[in-house]
């Protein structure tokens, strides 16, 4: 028999003083309510600005980074490119047409016009075992078309397997020239975004991001990061070092990266930059050379098979080379995926160079159409299940940043009926750490509502 349970009685004073401190516990009163994020440092998740707010600017320009900082964004994020004088562009692809007026320029400027590159590029056979589709294409194409020439890269417009001949090179132009011959356009969803500044905003180089994110926050009274990207490291490098920036065998463009940390003294552990890769080769080289700012291993895919949510990485075409592997291991031979970094051992090996994850959003909740249907897409996507990621990367001590959020309903999975702050929010009860999007206004306000969500939570 249990023994019986002391008997109180509670004076009136010591009835009011309990229930003072029950309600104090509960954030009820004037004391300040306690919010407990799922974040590595129990810190609020951070909205990383895209590109700039690159939903309604044209990406990675002035306007965009500026209007980012005004929104509320925590971070603004750049991809870099080296020009043909070594130095270090804004810019997310390689090539100009899809997100210049190149095209437009090349029709009243001959020199403009001359640069387009029209040499075709050059079939390579992988270095790995091909034994049937699964295993994806057994060649890739290169640029590498005069082993004898290291200059002849400089002639077809092949990057890490993606072929764009016929397209104009961002490493055929000074700095100079990139910002006062071409302007920005509109890339992403470009037929459901404002069109108003295509053409009219030069485009900018990592520094002026550095300055605008410095700007900003002095006038803002705040700290904003920067988000740095070194995209497609090896056709850079091939690249710089043909065009005088390094010596065969060297790394211009992280040397160069190297050089914009030490100059804006954001070289430590603390500094508000982050310098993100999805080749680890580039990240590793960058940790050798000294550099003591925080990494973030970025990790692609190609596509979801909606019928168990699971990650597609090998495809039958250029895509297995593009985003189902980091190039730096096609070119080794070694025929893993970006999915070997999702487990604890691959989280464990980035942890060694690496100081997060920026992991694609089906990675993070696996997307799946239940009951399943063929043909089914996106917009069928009525089941979503976590992955476990979040939760093994900060076991790993890793941060998780996800790409790329989006308010367009056709890039949203059909559960969140068209509602993009439904999206968001699923990530952010998750834990997430932060996520990049090309609206930065949508993820500050989907925080807020999360922050009221947590607020209400019982104590």
């Amino acid at each position: 028999m249990k023994p019986s349970m002391p008997q109180f009685r509670l004076s009136a004073l010591g009835a009011m003083l309990l229930f003072a401190l029950a309600l104090s516990a509960c954030g009820g009163g004037d004391a300040p309510q306690e919010i407990r994020y799922q974040t590595l440092d129990g810190t609020p998740p951070q909205v990383i600005a895209h590109r700039g707010l690159s939903g309604l600017y044209p990406e990675q320009t002035r306007m965009a980074y500026e209007k980012a900082a005004d929104a509320g964004a925590d971070m603004l994020e750049l991809d870099m490119h080296m020009t043909r004088d070594c130095q270090l562009v804004a810019r997310h692809n390689a090539w100009l047409g899809d997100s210049t007026n190149v095209a437009e320029v090349a029709k009243t400027n001959a020199g403009v016009a001359a640069r387009k590159r029209t040499t075709p590029g050059v079939w390579v056979d992988v270095k790995y075992p091909v034994n049937g589709p699964a295993d994806g294409p057994a060649r890739y194409l290169s640029d590498q078309i005069d082993a004898n020439d290291p200059k002849s890269v400089l002639k077809p417009l092949v990057v890490d397997g993606e072929d764009h001949t016929n397209d104009w090179s961002i490493s055929d132009f000074t700095l100079d020239e990139l910002r006062t011959l071409l302007a920005g356009t509109i890339l992403d969803n470009a037929s459901e975004r404002p069109t108003e500044w295509n053409g009219k905003l030069p485009l900018i180089s990592a520094q002026e991001v550095i300055d605008i994110a410095v700007a900003k926050g002095k006038e803002q009274k705040r700290s904003i990061a920067v988000y740095a990207e070194t995209k497609n490291p090896y056709w850079n490098n091939q690249q710089a070092i043909a065009n005088g920036c390094g010596a065969p065998g060297s790394r211009p463009f992280e040397d160069a990266v190297m050089a914009l940390l030490k100059k804006n003294g954001l070289n430590t552990k603390d500094a508000p930059i982050y310098i993100q890769s999805f080749d680890p080769e580039s990240l590793k080289y960058l940790r050798k050379a000294g550099m003591q700012a925080k990494g973030v291993q970025l990790i692609d895919g190609n596509d979801i098979n909606y019928q168990d949510g699971s990650m597609v990485y090998i495809t039958n075409d250029e895509w297995t080379f593009i985003s189902g592997r980091p190039y730096s291991w096609t070119l080794a031979g070694d025929a893993r995926t970006f999915g070997a970094m999702l487990t604890p051992a691959g989280l464990a090996e980035i942890k060694q160079y690496a100081d997060g994850i920026g992991p694609w959003k089906p990675e993070v909740l696996a997307h799946s159409v239940v009951p399943y249907k063929a043909g089914a897409g996106l917009k069928d996507v009525n089941t979503l299940k976590d992955t476990g990621l979040i939760a093994n990367a900060h076991k790993a001590g890793l941060v998780v940043h996800s790409f790329t959020f989006r308010n367009e309903p056709g890039r949203l999975a059909g559960i969140y009926k068209g509602d993009p702050v439904q999206e968001f929010l699923a990530y952010f009860r998750l834990g997430i750490d932060g996520v990049f999007t090309d609206f930065t206004s949508t993820g500050v306000k989907a925080r807020e509502a999360y922050e009221q969500e947590l607020k209400a939570k019982p104590f």
